[in-house]
Formats: C-alpha cells, sequence, structure tokens
C-alpha cells in the first residue's frame, strides 16, 4: 500500500518541503554544492513522490519529507477566488514600476521647471501613452477573469 502512495503526483508543495530539506542538509554540510544543486533540480522536476523520496533517500529526515497522502480531501470550488485582478503580482509589478519611473520623471521635471531650465511638461509623453496601455491591459485581464468566473459558474 505505501508503494501505491509513492507512484502519486507530488505538489508543489512537497516539492518545496523537499527543497527545505535539502537546504537544510546543504547547510549542515551533508552535501556539497554541486550535489545540493543536482538535487534540488532533481527534486523540482519530480513528478512523483517516489522521485522526490529518491532525492532524499540517503539523507537523515528523507522519508519525513515525502507525507503521506492526506485522507480529507475539501472541495473549493464553491469559494470565491483568493486575489482580484489588482491584486495579481503580475499587474502589481508593472503599475510599481509605471508609479516609479513616472514619479521620477516628474521630479525632474519639477527641479528643471523651479529653476527655471523647462516649462514644458515633457513627463507627460511618458505618463500617459505607458499607463493607457496598462489600463487597458487591466481592465482586458478583468474582464477575461470576470468571465471565466462565469464559465465556472454555469459549468458548477
Amino acid at each position: 500500500m505505501a508503494d501505491d502512495s509513492l507512484d502519486l503526483r507530488a505538489g508543489d508543495a512537497e516539492r518545496d518541503r523537499v527543497a527545505k530539506l535539502l537546504q537544510e542538509n546543504f547547510a549542515q554540510g551533508r552535501l556539497d554544492s554541486g550535489e545540493f544543486s543536482s538535487r534540488l533540480e532533481s527534486a523540482y522536476r519530480a513528478r512523483t513522490r517516489r522521485e522526490l523520496e529518491a532525492v532524499t533517500r540517503d539523507l537523515p529526515d528523507g522519508e519525513a519529507a515525502v507525507p503521506e497522502p492526506a485522507a480529507v480531501r475539501v472541495d473549493l470550488s464553491g469559494l470565491p477566488p483568493e486575489r482580484g485582478v489588482l491584486r495579481d503580482p503580475a499587474l502589481l509589478i508593472p503599475w510599481g514600476l509605471w508609479a516609479g519611473v513616472n514619479t521620477l520623471c516628474f521630479v525632474i521635471w519639477l527641479i528643471l521647471f523651479l529653476t527655471g531650465e523647462v516649462s514644458y511638461p515633457w513627463f507627460l509623453w511618458v505618463l500617459f501613452p505607458w499607463g493607457i496601455v496598462m489600463l487597458f491591459i487591466t481592465i482586458t485581464l478583468a474582464l477575461l477573469q470576470r468571465g471565466g468566473a462565469e464559465d465556472d459558474a454555469e459549468k458548477g
């Protein structure tokens, strides 16, 4: 029975647990850097729990790195999505970059304006085109996400 559970597909949480175990053993000097890199790569490429177990077989606590399958399965399909489109890092990072670059451009323009060097608001040529593209992408992703949620509700 235990062999059957090792043939199940490994999840990201299990791979992360094995990676943490490998890091701890590397920090304790049980693995050199080449072996650590090789095993870490193998752990993240592992598809089954058996492959994960093979990565840590000769290390202390190697058996504890691959957990037994959970007996209870929870259906989360009825729960609303955890994050909205505005909290998606794929959008937060570009919006943060846009805000930072435009703040820098505005501060440079303001310094030049206050010293009498320039009066034309050139920073707007950076602010508006980039902002319009970002706004279009954000709205498109929000509509796609809403459409995906409606499709899921119709199927369920």
